[in-house]
Parts: structure tokens; sequence; C-alpha cells
């Protein structure tokens, strides 16, 4: 059959042969069975439009082009995730002295990739920055103070994310965004604030959606912002970076608050050319790629998607198509209650892997995300994209140490 043997077959007629394949199976049958009764797989399958557009453009920065001008400066970071964040630092010369995130999946993930990493989180320590008692008893005999290096730390976003809200149905209570009258992460930012005016560290940084600079008027972040200047710091004026711009094949906003109690003057850093997303996607995981596990749509899913074209979206699935030639759409979390939801491959009508997301996110292939599949996409979707941190990272390093 056609699909046995791909490579010299065009796509038109290879989406031929496959309809007629799908037309024979039931809509709830697992796609997977389907291709492989006949000798193939799921990145078997192709669009009605396929290879008709190509990334011919770089590829993202790689994060050893990044020259080490931190030599060594002391950094601690918050609210640490899977590490997005600390990996573009790290990859700036930083050294890494601690790491505090709640999430023992998450500080699996962390352990399992940096071992050396003091990670305090689950099962050993609590990891809750709320608790900022316990953060400094636990901080204070592994730094000093005050602290000559940099804080990092991003406040879980969703009660400030407008991405999080679209999730809720316009009448009910949720879709408006609750920010600071969350019970609890609506008043992490506060915690961190605390602790950056205890160990008042040369530097911080704080990260969050844009939707945190927008809140209540902006009310809430400019009292942060006054504490901080009231403790001595300098704080830059709020500003929203799109990811796409500095070389990560993604468009994602993240806000970012640089301060410092040193002398030194931060500059954005100059924009670079967008990257299709088809510069990391185009290539394949292979077979023994860390997390690149695929969903197992049903054949009525495929039906579905096989048809639309180029950045088109999948109503009843709420999936979108990715272009090659584009920086992708966001990649999303999801709740905590589910895991992220992936866009469709720009070739191969599936969702992407894990692998894939994160090669969105721009972190290495060889970067392990431990846990359920839904849990690692939240992990991935959750992080900082490693190139674009280490860009922040090289403009701290140049302004202040």
């Amino acid at each position: 059959m056609l699909m046995n043997n791909p490579t010299f077959v065009s796509p038109e007629k290879l989406y031929d042969a496959q309809s007629d394949l799908i037309r024979g199976a039931d809509a709830g049958v697992d796609i997977c069975n389907v291709m492989e009764g006949v000798g193939g797989k799921i990145d078997d399958l192709v669009y009605a439009k396929s290879r008709a557009l190509a990334w011919t453009g770089g590829k993202p920065p790689a994060l050893n082009s990044f020259k080490k001008t931190a030599k060594g400066v002391p950094i601690v970071s918050f609210f640490t995730g899977c590490g997005g964040m600390d990996l573009g630092f790290e990859a700036l010369g930083f050294d890494h002295k601690a790491a505090f995130e709640f999430n023992e999946i998450f500080c699996k993930t962390l352990r399992v990739n940096r071992p050396k990493w003091k990670v305090f989180g689950p099962p050993h320590y609590n990891g809750d920055v709320s608790k900022t008692d316990e953060i400094i008893e636990q901080l204070t005999p592994i730094i000093d103070t005050p602290f000559e290096g940099v804080f990092v730390g991003g406040p879980p976003c969703q009660p400030f994310s407008i991405a999080a809200n679209q999730r809720f149905s316009r009448s009910g209570e949720n879709f408006k965004r609750v920010g600071f009258s969350h019970e609890k992460n609506g008043n992490l930012l506060f915690d961190f604030v605390k602790l950056i005016v205890h160990f008042r560290p040369a530097s911080f940084v704080i990260e969050n959606v844009p939707g945190l600079r927008d809140l209540d008027g902006g009310e809430q972040l400019g009292e942060a912002i006054k504490i901080l200047t009231h403790a001595g710091y300098n704080v830059e004026e709020p500003e929203v970076w799109n990811a796409a711009d500095y070389g990560v094949p993604q468009f994602r906003q993240r806000m970012f608050v640089v301060g410092a109690r040193v002398q030194g003057c931060f500059e954005m850093p100059l924009k670079r050319d967008h990257v299709g997303c088809g510069a990391v996607l185009d290539i394949l995981p292979g077979d023994d790629a860390l997390n690149h596990e695929t969903r197992r749509h049903g054949v009525g899913s495929v039906e579905r998607y096989r048809v639309l074209d180029y950045g088109k979206r999948d109503k009843l699935g709420r999936v979108d198509r990715l272009t090659p030639t584009r920086p992708s759409k966001t990649v999303i979390a999801g709740g905590t209650n589910g895991g992220g939801r992936s866009h469709l491959h720009p070739e191969i009508p599936r969702t992407l892997s894990v692998r894939e997301c994160a090669r969105l996110q721009t972190f290495p292939d060889d970067y392990r995300f431990v846990g359920p599949t839904a849990r690692q996409f939240t992990q991935v979707g959750n992080a900082v994209p490693v190139v674009l941190a280490a860009t922040l990272a090289a403009q701290i390093s140049k302004a202040y140490f």
C-alpha cells in the first residue's frame, strides 16, 4: 500500500490513499492502530495541503552561542517550575545557588536534570514561597546578606492571565481576572518582594504575564514597585517582551520588571528576525527521543484536522495548525486539573508532543520532563522560553555585573 513507502509518493497521492483508509474506519477507532495495520504510523499522515510552505531561514540561537559574561555571579530562583529561567541564566555563566518550587513533580524534573542544584521543594522541603519565614531560614545559611547576586521569580500567573480566563464561560464568575483577590497566588508577588527586601540582592527580576501590569490599572504592581523603591532599589519600567522578537520560534508575551541596588543601566536587547516554527519542527525527534509520546487520536479527529490549511483552527477540538514559516502560537499549560492543549504539527495532522512543545520553548533536546504526560505539558507551557531567559540574563550581566 502507498503508506508503506511514502518517500516516493507525492503528498497528493498519499492524501488520497489515506482518505480511502480513513473512510473505511470508524470515527472512534485509534488512528495509530489503523496506520499500523497497513505498515505505517501516525507520522506518515499528511494534510490535504502539505509541504506547500517551508522554513528556509535559520534556527533559534543556541544556548552555547551566548557568551558567559556573568562569570559566576550567584543566582537564586523562586517559583522555579521546570527551570526555563534558570537554564537561561546558567547559559550566561551565573552560579546557581538555590531554587524554590512547591510542586513535587516539577522538583523531580529539576533534580533529574541538574542533580547538583539545591532544590528546595517536596518531598524534603515545602518550597512554598508564601511561607517566607521558612524560606529565610533555609536560604540564610547558603547566601550572604546583602546578596551580591540576582533573585529571579515569576509568581504563578494564572490569576492575571487572559488565556486562563478564556477557558471559562463569559457568564461564569471565573471569567473576570481575579488577580490579587485570589486567596493565595495573588499575594505571592508581595511574598517575593518581602524576600528581596530581606536579602537585598544586587539585582532582581520579576517575571509574569502582561496581565499583572494592567490589572487594577497597575495599582498592585505599582505598590510592589513602591516598596522596592523605598528599600533602595532603582526599578525599571515594566516591559512586555515578545519571545518571537528574540529568536524564539513562538509568539509569547512575558512581562519583566528589573531592579537593582547597584549602579548600572539596564537596556532592552536588540530585536532579532523572527524564526519560523518549522526551524525546530521540520525534523522529527527520533524514536528514542525524550518526552516524544504522541497522542493516539481517534480517526474522527484526524479526519477533521487533515483538511485544515496552515494557520486554521479545528473549532471542535480548539486546536490550530501551525504555519512553518511563522513563529508558533503560544504554547499553553492548561489548568491544574488537566494538561496543556498543544497545537497541530504544521505537516502532520496530529497534536505536538511534549518534546516538540519544548523545542518551541527552546529547551535542549536532552532536558527531561518527568511525571504524567499531562503534567509534562503543564511544565513546558508554564516555562519561560530558555533563549528568552538567556537574552534577559545577558542584559542583566551587562548592566550590573
